[in-house]
């Protein structure tokens, strides 16, 4: 069962079919229109109603798979998959009750019917369609862009790839972000509010909720709601929900948590579209709590009602339009400005309102998402995306509930404005409980950071340090590089910022002699030498932004050297700005028309200018293609997996693991496993000598620490010598062992893969060999894995000239290394079985690749949330 929006934001539930749904299903084909029933069925007999019905209630099996979908318990429409002859492809059918067409409703049917038929081994849905069913072509034709239609004149044959390319991806985001629009409109941008739960007396949480509102002029229509009063604070007040004299778009509900069900299932029955729930007592309070969450959410899904909360400080909207302060925050903003912010904690909410009061930086929207029952950071991210008035986007985030879904959403956001993050709880962790190097790297932190960088995420470690970076993205152009210009009359604070710039990822470029970098006028400045020092730096285009320091004394006109200062900055608007003043009583926040961020030491501005500088490069920089790899042999690599699986879970022999590299094209030194002295020997005259001999139990991680490992044997009696000497340390006097030639020269990396439930699959690559763990110098990638990642993997590695060729050595074949990380982010993508995977050393030569050590764990999959569903967050 999944909750999801339709076009115009009302919530659907798709669940699977069942017996029991008979008798809806023959009601929907019978009320529906001869037209519809046509272009379904191909002619209008009704006959055909009943034997739809039973082919869709009989049980589900390998070749078969129906769902339907219903609005408020009511069935609206149904689709269905029958597996062909030849396996992979299945023939689908899709039927939408007259009133619910052109709404979504078939899309979302055929985007879930494609990723149950995913999981399930079938590659392409394929339907015939008459060709006057435009409505149906678009819905395929949105799911699958560019896939071929094959027309006959009266019926086009449409086929559907269930795995969804960039392409495809790219067209659902957008349906998403435009159906989140829809939905969550009534609860930002309200007509009418109700509050629940207003006290006669000041003071309670629901007064003060209901003053904030009617104090800070919220532009539509106002009620309370309070069963002992006619009148509170000169608003219209009613006994119940079910007496306001209008559905209202938004409820505010500050009432016990015993009584928030009844509250919101009174609102649902009268219509309300979104309800905003302050009250505390749910999910953060135990399993009774997580309970009683759930029942609300139950009741508002299937009221179609939307839910901010429980457990938050409420939200604001500060266009000036709509001017809703839906909080019981006791001090807001004065300034509408262009920053949405959301945060999970009430507490952090506060501060990060404080902090914007104090220094003047303007909120168009504020979001405190609380226990995230139903909205989330996600959603508000999609209800963003299109907003004018939000020039970037701050999240204070604990926990994700759908990461990989995050990643996709945030990257599209920051592509046109900026997010920034600080995510709670870093300290907690402890490393993943791994048997290879790519788990025992990918910690947790590991995973948020890589998950961050890759959706162009500015990550701050504080909340000042994340609205300080805020300051600078919101109001000034992005840098159009990393130069920095330092102009100031305090010396010490001058090299104090060069060193911070240093520090922050900046340079300090080398001026002509009338600029100087830093400029130190000297304590005695006036305010004409302070304007026309940052009039010259500015004009000779050699800096990318600057840094206007001023120390403020009793004889140096601080008032009109600010003037100065701000009225240099205005004449440069496409240089990045920020100002650092000490010493003065009451320093304003900004400067300018520009909106120049003041700050109160120039690390600060520095560590901002810094994020602005690394996020404008990422905007700049191709995210690159998922490029199609030949030679894939997938359905060999799925027997694979799943012979291996019926033996059970765990780690993998050495040949399981070699074949199915081999399916993916990653080439695995020759090698074979034996069980005696004699085999070995035999083996290695096979091999060729020199050989290698290392122990093949795929259990063992430090396998040269334990004496299981011997390198450059010449000849059978080392051979022999050298598996006595593995038994010896194994305590296994006949150990199976793994016999290699040796391999000189190449430049040892190390690749790898292991799978999160809820990041999904992590690939890792770094230097390999012995000094994996000792260097700890590597690189992960979330999936999908596009040919710039794979080049920017090593590229970010310290050690990367070793590949370029360093101090003589040769150049290795990095487009090759790159190949071969595509081809393990694939597998990752295809095969989520596969738990942990190490290649390790992995071997990059002048012209080749080859794997020279392999590991490989499986286990089975559980349910798992889809990153390529339009799902409502699941309790």
């Amino acid at each position: 069962m999944t909750d999801m929006l339709s076009a115009d934001g009302r919530i659907m539930r798709l669940r699977e079919v069942t017996a029991d749904d008979a008798g809806s299903l023959l009601d929907l084909y019978h009320n529906s229109s001869d037209d519809s029933r046509y272009k379904r069925f191909l002619y209008l007999g009704r006959a055909a109603a009943q034997e739809e019905v039973d082919r869709l209630t009989r049980a589900p099996g390998t070749d078969h798979f129906a769902i339907l979908a219903e609005d408020q318990g009511q069935v609206i429409g149904a689709a269905s998959y029958e597996r062909l002859e030849e396996g992979f492809r299945a023939d689908f059918a899709v039927m939408v009750g007259d009133q619910w067409q052109g709404h979504g409703v078939g899309t979302l049917l055929v985007e879930q019917l494609a990723a149950h038929a995913r999981q399930h081994g079938v590659q392409e849905l394929v339907g015939d369609v008459l060709a006057v069913n435009s409505s149906m072509l678009r819905v395929a034709a949105g799911i699958s862009p560019g896939a071929p239609v094959e027309y006959d004149g009266t019926v086009s044959k449409v086929r559907i790839a269930t795995a969804f390319d960039s392409a495809a991806l790219a067209a659902m985001d957008a349906r998403e972000r435009s159906a989140e629009e829809h939905s969550l409109r009534p609860m930002l941008a309200p007509r009418s509010v109700a509050v629940v739960g207003v006290g006669r007396k000041p003071g309670g949480v629901g007064r003060e909720l209901l003053a904030n509102i009617l104090g800070h002029g919220f532009t539509g229509r106002v009620y309370a709601v309070n069963p002992h009063a006619d009148a509170i604070d000169g608003c219209l007040t009613v006994p119940t929900v079910a007496q306001l004299p209008e559905a209202v778009d938004l409820l505010v509900v500050a009432v016990p948590a015993a009584a928030v069900a009844e509250v919101i299932r009174e609102a649902g029955v009268v219509g309300v579209r979104a309800a905003v729930i302050v009250t505390s007592g749910f999910t953060e309070s135990g399993a009774d709590g997580r309970a009683a969450q759930r029942e609300v959410l139950d009741i508002a899904r299937r009221c179609g009602m939307r839910l901010l909360g429980p457990n938050c400080l409420g939200l604001i909207n500060a266009d000036p339009a709509i001017r809703l302060a839906a909080t019981f925050a006791a001090d807001l903003p004065d300034a509408f400005g262009g920053l949405a912010v959301a945060a999970q904690s009430g507490a952090v909410g506060i501060a990060v309102l404080d902090h914007a009061k104090r220094h003047g930086l303007g909120i168009a929207s504020f979001v405190s998402l609380g226990n995230k029952a139903d909205v989330s950071g996600n959603d508000m991210l999609s209800y963003w995306f299109d907003d004018p008035a939000v020039r970037a986007v701050a999240l204070y985030l604990e926990s994700f509930g759908n990461p990989r879904k995050f990643a996709r959403i945030a990257r599209a956001v920051a592509r046109r404005k900026p997010v920034l993050a600080v995510k709670g709880g870093r300290s907690t962790g402890g490393q993943r409980a791994g048997a290879s190097h790519t788990a025992a790297a990918a910690a947790p932190a590991v995973a948020v950071d890589s998950l961050f960088a890759q959706a162009g995420v500015v990550r701050a470690d504080s909340l000042g340090e994340m609205l300080d970076a805020a300051r600078v993205l919101v109001d000034q152009p992005l840098p159009g590089g990393n130069r920095v210009g330092l102009v100031g009359n305090a010396g010490g604070l001058n090299v104090l910022g060069a060193d911070a710039a240093e520090a922050a990822g900046l340079t300090v470029p080398d001026l002509p002699e009338h600029c100087g970098n830093p400029n130190d006028l000297g304590a005695g400045a006036s305010p004409r030498a302070m304007g026309e020092a940052i009039r010259a730096m500015a004009a000779s285009r050699q800096v990318d932004m600057i840094v206007a320091i001023f120390a403020a004394t009793r004889s140096n006109e601080p008032g009109t050297v600010m003037l100065e200062i701000a009225a240099a900055a205005d004449e440069f608007p496409d240089l990045a700005f920020a100002v650092v003043i000490v010493g003065a009583d009451a320093p304003p926040t900004q400067l300018g028309k520009r909106r120049a961020p003041v700050f109160a030491l120039p690390e600060q501005a520095m560590r901002a200018l810094g994020h602005a500088v690394r996020y404008a490069a990422w905007r700049e920089h191709p995210l690159g293609n998922r490029p199609t790899l030949p030679d894939i042999e997938h359905d060999r690599a799925q027997s694979i997996v799943d012979t291996a699986l019926a033996g059970g879970e765990g780690w993998q022999s050495w040949n399981v693991a070699a074949d199915l590299l081999s399916c993916y094209g990653v080439t695995v030194l020759p090698s074979a496993i034996v069980e005696s002295a004699d085999e070995a020997i035999a083996a290695a005259e096979r091999l060729g000598y020199p050989v290698a001999l290392k122990a093949a139990d795929p259990n063992l991680v430090h396998k040269t620490e334990l004496g299981a490992v011997h390198l450059r044997l010449a000849d059978a009696e080392a051979v022999a010598h050298a598996y006595r000497a593995i038994g010896i340390a194994l305590a296994n006097p006949q150990p199976p062992v793994v016999v290699q030639p040796m391999r000189g020269g190449g430049v040892e990396m190390v690749a790898g893969v292991v799978h999160d439930p809820l990041f999904g699959s992590l690939l890792m690559t770094g230097l390999g060999g012995v000094h994996t763990d000792l260097l700890a110098d590597r690189s992960l990638q979330l999936l999908p894995v596009t040919d710039r990642d794979a080049e920017a993997m090593w590229k970010r590695l310290r050690g990367a000239k070793l590949l370029t060729g360093y101090r003589g050595s040769p150049a290795v074949d990095t487009e090759a290394l790159q190949d071969v990380l595509l081809r393990l982010g694939r597998l990752a993508e295809d095969f989520p079985q596969v738990a942990e995977l190490d290649l390790n050393p992995l071997l990059v030569f002048p012209h080749s690749v080859t794997a020279v050590d392999v590991k490989l764990r499986l286990c089975p999959v559980g349910t798992e949330l889809d990153p390529s569903l339009r799902a409502l967050r699941a309790q």
